[in-house]
């Protein structure tokens, strides 16, 4: 390509007087009738001399045109408004606005590109103009400065970053009006040397600025400008070809009807296309080398979104020129920047050059060397990153398959799983693309055969072997849920999966084994429940969704395809797999999603009455707790009063139930006799019968049937002999609880007697009694049984039972009384606050394994929840919350979340109860560790300093409101400080007290006092103190001195938080006309010692205060010299401390030379910090600029993978440009690299420049 001229560094104007354009939309000019001006064999493009400077459009006398002043229009209409103006609005056309803009430049072209020049100015949130003036005698660096003093620096905002409806529109009207005006322009202004030239100077300029402001709305304008030369450059290389086929063309033609003429226009036509494109070419590399190769690393994200945004738009739109590694290699690097939407803009960039399969074999060697890194980014800590990636990946399976190997795939073929739904969506997709959206030549013969025979169920099948594959059983409701969208009639072809399970397999066709046709009938479960319900599984989604009149007629539409079929199948499923627990509880789950009203009016009833002979065969069958609650909601599906089959399968459940009980009172007679040992046969039958009732208890009233007396005698049996095999001692349990339940909804719902009441109290009273009794069970999942529903029964009849206008049920409240509460607490302790290793499996008696372990730690934190839950309703005492709250260092891997959200709703209860409850928790610690080894411990010893380490945790939870907190804190020290001298030493008053340590725990809380509350809690702990106590200084006072200090050397500490508050929160914009007086002014040497003497005497409490500093609004691209504090200024200023004040009388020599020693020991440590703290500043540590950070960093999930060498292999060669440096720009060494490898992007040094 041909070189660029150098682009003006100021604004020249040229030495016509006038100008003439002919009409900016006259295309085919062959006969060169318009030619431009300024272009010819004797004219070359550079820059003028410094005489021509301002001898141009109006002989440099005149500021501006007619009815303009400084580069306005003064006339009023929209036609005569400044751009901005009309940008801003965005109501004109913008065609017209940009078509006056030209006929204002043909008139003089000065005053319009002065406009155009304050058009950008202003654009960027600039209040400064551009008068003619400064348009004649300044530089380009010279406006810029002049324009960045200018600019508003009461707010950070600018038109591109502001919100309101006004600004909605802002940047499309802004983009839109570059475009048309490139577009209007394309056929002789942009080719004068003068105002492309004008603006690409000037908005390389704005690009290097060091105003967020002007560098973030040049760099849009420039990549537009660019992306609408990129378009007159495909145009132009059109119309060159075009030209070149018509020159062909006459030139071969016979002598005697060629037409020379017409040849030589064709020449001329081309010759000056061929310059036309040399000049696109130029301008479209000054933009790019001036621009976009330094601003494609800003450190702003939004500016480099748009450089990777507009170059994608560059390789799709003219990829002959554009789509090479030289420009491609700009994306991959960036998609390892540190901001998701840089990376996100890299994806769809590529997305676009993916698409198109005639691009491949220009992206093969890019494919090669960054498909790992897009392989990588499926695993993007930002999701959309992710889902544009997987998509990306899909175009490139498309687009060659053998691209992607093995590994690759698998990578995405897990996310199907993903609980994010568009990440799931996007990996189902290219899982169909991979596996499902081919099809067999032969299969276009068989396309109209249903079926076992249908072209789907090869398909089906290869679902099933991925299902299996993936080793992720109980998630197919996740995969089907992925490939809903894109695979929507293989999932929904249930007459296949039907025929795949009933009919027999074709010749030569493999039967599917028992572990696939499981996993095809729970697939087929999960797609029928995805077509009913119309809505993701759980985990997925924010909840069920409004569905529009379409997605309402298909639901509608497949229910009754779903009744249809498998009312007449499913009987026959279940006879053939009636022995499959696992196949059977998923069967049973079909009729839920059955429009019932189909088994009458298709006529379908006596497939109802093979259903329901099926279901009552497999209840007789099966034991298992799961296929037993299969059948009983089944039933419970079917068994709606709305419909006319409902007479009918309540009949059937009516027989079911009455056998059921009839067997289960003879079966409890006989099992029960006196003096006959009953045998395991027995007590298998007696098992069985009751687990069949308890599972239909669950979903049936059978309150009818008087269930309770027989189990009651059943449980009191067994606490009397204590030999009751224990399954049947929790499922008698479990349906003595839904007896109670189910008499409570009844009494609810409907008028009940007082006789009711009293009869439903006494049997709640008489059961609670009996599981308080199995809470002492040998048996360790009886009592977890007897726990978890002894607390849901407290629970469901405290007092939380008369809510909502139910006064009547008050007879029915059940407060448990307080050796219940410690029963329920001991059980916690025992059972929930054990060591992983020690829990065995209860079943078999052998050691868990790591799933095991799992399931056991979930039981374990429903059972503490169960209890919590106790606590928050304030239905046992809060105090009982002790014990499970001193739990919460040593577990807090395990139960953490829980104990934390208990403090909260206790704190939300009642803060002055909960308060005392942690002090109390600490308490307790503290006896355990006296008991365990005795007064004389050491309080370095870890078990103390995990006492100190909860209370500092507990004082945390407290918040930074002190207001809300503060009787309750101001209780906590008083419980606290009554505790620490309660036990006098037995030694006499010269010994502390036996827990007077405790005061170093309680130190820990000191910071959530008020300044006014330290003063009292301090006159508090003055009432316990005696004189003698006041002057001890040995080792075992220092608790008391170290509490005492807490409580005196915070005074000042709200003043403190308040400034510190009021420095972080302080605005960030310096008012330049206003000086700090901090820095000039000087503190009297009295009072600078009195003030470091008072910090010193609390230095522990002071240091950890960082300094705020305000930072400046306007930052410069360079990293500057950190602004030097003095350190006096910075501490002493801002943290007036106030002097300790010894309450106890002190001999007064004692005091003057107490005094004395404590201002030399405070007089060296400031020095000491004066001289650290300068040191620190010096190197600048901790006082980085807000927009100092790396742009690139490894931003993936996994920790896995590193970035290699990005340049090997890559053809790096970019346009041959020799750009001249600009005077207006800044010596390169001050400016980041210009070369493009791995190691400028991704160094710290390169990368850690401040923005505004």
């Amino acid at each position: 390509m041909i070189a660029a001229p150098e682009i003006p560094t100021d604004f020249t104007l040229l030495q016509e007087s006038e100008t003439h354009f002919s009409s900016d939309t006259d295309f085919e000019d062959i006969e060169g009738k318009n030619q431009k001006q300024g272009k010819g064999k004797t004219c070359k493009k550079g820059k003028k001399g410094p005489a021509e400077k301002g001898k141009s459009g109006n002989g440099g006398g005149k500021p501006g045109g007619p009815n303009r002043m400084n580069g306005h229009h003064q006339q009023n209409g929209v036609e005569n408004m400044m751009l901005f103006e009309v940008v801003k609005m965005g109501k004109s056309a913008m065609q017209s606005v940009v078509d006056d803009w030209i006929e204002s430049y043909k008139h003089d072209r000065d005053i319009a590109l002065l406009d155009l020049i304050n058009f950008f100015i202003q654009c960027s949130g600039c209040k400064g103009v551009v008068t003619a003036e400064m348009f004649r005698h300044m530089q380009n660096s010279e406006i810029i400065r002049k324009m960045t003093e200018e600019f508003d620096e009461d707010s950070g905002d600018y038109p591109l970053t502001m919100a309101g409806p006004q600004w909605k529109k802002f940047k499309s009207s802004f983009c839109e009006f570059i475009g048309v005006l490139v577009r209007q322009c394309q056929y002789s202004i942009i080719y004068d040397e003068y105002m492309m030239d004008t603006v690409i100077s000037l908005l390389t300029g704005l690009s290097d600025s060091q105003v967020r402001a002007f560098r973030h709305t040049s760099t849009l304008a420039a990549m537009k400008l660019m992306t609408a030369l990129v378009n007159v450059a495909l145009n132009l290389s059109i119309n060159m070809d075009n030209t070149q086929r018509q020159y062909e063309a006459e030139r071969n033609k016979i002598i005697g009807k060629r037409a020379n003429d017409r040849l030589e226009l064709l020449l001329q036509k081309r010759k000056e296309l061929q310059e036309n494109q040399d000049e696109i070419e130029n301008m479209m590399n000054a933009i790019f080398k001036g621009v976009f190769v330094h601003r494609y690393r800003d450190a702003i994200a939004e500016i480099r979104a748009i450089c990777i945004e507009e170059i994608g738009i560059w390789m799709k739109m003219y990829s002959d020129a554009f789509l090479n590694d030289s420009y491609l290699k700009y994306v991959g690097w960036t998609m390892h920047d540190k901001q998701g939407e840089v990376r996100l803009k890299c994806l769809t960039a590529l997305q676009g050059l993916y698409y198109n399969k005639e691009l491949n074999s220009k992206l093969e060697l890019f494919t090669s060397r960054f498909k790992d890194r897009i392989v990588s980014m499926t695993l993007d800590k930002e999701y959309d990153v992710a889902v544009q990636a997987i998509k990306l990946l899909t175009l490139v399976l498309q687009s060659s398959e053998e691209v992607l190997t093995a590994e690759d795939c698998e990578n995405v073929y897990h996310l199907v799983y993903s609980a994010h739904r568009p990440v799931a969506v996007a990996a189902g997709e290219f899982l169909y693309k991979k596996f499902f959206s081919r099809r067999d030549p032969e299969d276009d013969g068989i396309l109209k055969r249903r079926g076992r025979q249908s072209p789907n169920a090869n398909l089906v099948k290869t679902l099933v072997f991925f299902f299996l594959e993936s080793e992720l059983h109980e998630h197919a409701a996740y995969l089907v849920d992925s490939m809903w969208d894109c695979a929507t009639d293989l999932l929904k072809d249930w007459e296949c999966m039907n025929s795949l399970l009933l009919e027999e397999p074709l010749n030569g066709e493999e039967p599917l084994t028992d572990r696939q046709e499981s996993a095809l009938i729970e697939i087929m479960l999960c797609t029928i429940r995805q077509a009913a319900e119309c809505h993701p599984p759980v985990g997925r989604g924010t909840g069920k969704r409004v569905l529009t009149a379409k997605e309402k007629k298909t639901q509608l539409d497949d229910r009754t395809k779903i009744t249809e079929l498998f009312a007449v199948a499913l009987p026959q499923l279940l006879a053939k797999y009636s022995v499959d627990a696992e196949k059977v509880t998923n069967l049973l789950q079909l009729p839920q999603y059955f429009d019932l009203e189909i088994y009458t009016t298709g006529r379908l009833e006596k497939h109802l009455d093979a259903l329901l002979r099926q279901i009552r065969d497999i209840v007789e069958k099966h034991t298992d707790i799961d296929v037993l609650e299969a059948c009983s909601k089944t039933y419970h599906a079917l068994c709606n009063e709305e419909f006319t089959i409902f007479n009918r399968v309540d009949i059937a459940r009516s027989q079911l139930i009455d056998e059921l009980a009839d067997k289960f009172n003879r079966l409890l007679e006989d099992f029960l006799q006196e003096g006959e040992e009953p045998d395991e046969d027995d007590a298998y039958q007696v098992l069985s019968t009751l687990k069949r009732i308890t599972a239909f208890h669950n979903a049936h009233d059978l309150s009818r049937w008087d269930l309770f007396g027989c189990n009651y005698k059943l449980l009191k049996t067994g606490i009397e002999n204590g030999d009751m095999p224990e399954q049947i001692v929790i499922h008698a349990l479990q349906c003595t609880h839904y007896v109670i339940l189910w008499q409570l909804a009844k009494i609810t719902e409907s008028s009940s007697t007082k006789e009711d009441l009293l009869r439903l109290k006494k049997q709640m009273r008489v059961f609670c009694q009996i599981c308080q009794h199995y809470l002492t069970n040998v048996n360790t999942a009886v009592k977890e049984q007897a726990f978890t529903i002894l607390c849901d029964v407290l629970m469901i009849f405290s007092h939380q039972i008369m809510t909502g206008g139910r006064d009547m049920l008050e007879p029915l409240v059940y407060t448990p009384d307080s050796s219940l509460q410690s029963e329920l607490l001991s059980f916690i302790l025992d059972h929930v606050f054990i060591d992983q290793d020690d829990d065995n499996n209860s079943a078999d008696g052998q050691q868990d394994d790591e799933a095991s372990k799992i399931e056991a730690l979930h039981k374990r934190r429903n059972l503490l929840a169960a209890f919590c839950k106790l606590i928050v309703y304030t239905v046992v005492e809060m105090n009982t919350a002790a014990d499970i709250f001193k739990q919460y260092m040593k577990y807090y891997n395990d139960y953490g979340d829980i104990i934390k959200e208990t403090m909260s709703k206790t704190r939300q209860i009642d803060k002055i109860q909960c308060a005392k409850t942690l002090i109390l928790s600490l308490q307790q610690l503290f006896n355990e560790m006296i008991q365990e080894n005795g007064y004389n411990f050491d309080r370095s010893s870890p078990t103390f300093s995990g006492i100190k380490e909860l209370a500092r945790r507990f004082a945390l939870t407290f918040g930074l409101d002190q207001l809300k907190t503060r009787e309750a804190i101001a209780m906590l020290h008083k419980d606290g400080i009554e505790f620490a001298f309660k036990e006098p030493n037995p030694q006499g008053e010269s010994h502390p007290p036996l827990n007077l340590a405790f005061l170093d725990i309680l130190s820990e809380f000191s910071s959530k006092l008020l300044r006014q509350d330290k003063r009292t809690v301090y006159v508090y702990l003055e009432k316990f103190m005696t004189f003698q106590m006041s002057l001890r200084r040995e080792d075992v006072w220092l608790p008391l001195m170290s509490y005492r200090n807490s409580l005196l050397a915070g005074g000042d500490d709200d003043t403190m938080s308040v400034i510190s508050g009021i420095s972080s929160r302080g605005s960030t914009v310096r008012n330049k006309k206003t000086k700090p007086a901090t820095g000039k002014r000087k503190v009297p040497e009295a009072e600078e010692s009195s003030s470091s003497d008072s910090m010193w005497l609390n230095r522990e409490q002071t240091m950890h205060t960082p300094v705020m500093m305000q930072t400046p609004q306007l930052t410069s691209t360079i990293m500057r010299e950190p602004k030097r504090l003095r350190p006096e200024e910075s501490y002493m200023g801002v943290y007036p401390m106030q002097p300790e004040h010894h309450q106890a009388p002190l001999d007064y020599k004692q005091q003057e030379e107490a005094a004395r020693q404590q201002q030399e020991r405070a007089a060296m440590n400031y020095v000491k910090l004066r001289t650290n703290l300068q040191h620190a500043i010096r190197r600048g540590t901790s006082l980085m600029e807000d927009d100092e950070e790396p742009i690139v960093e490894d931003v993936m999930m996994s920790s896995e993978g590193r970035i290699e060498d990005l340049n090997e292999g890559m053809d790096f060669d970019t346009m041959d440009i020799d750009l001249p440096p600009s005077k207006n720009r800044r010596e390169r060494t001050e400016l980041k690299p210009d070369f493009f490898d791995p190691a400028s992007i991704m160094d710290e040094s390169v990368l850690g420049v401040s923005m505004f």
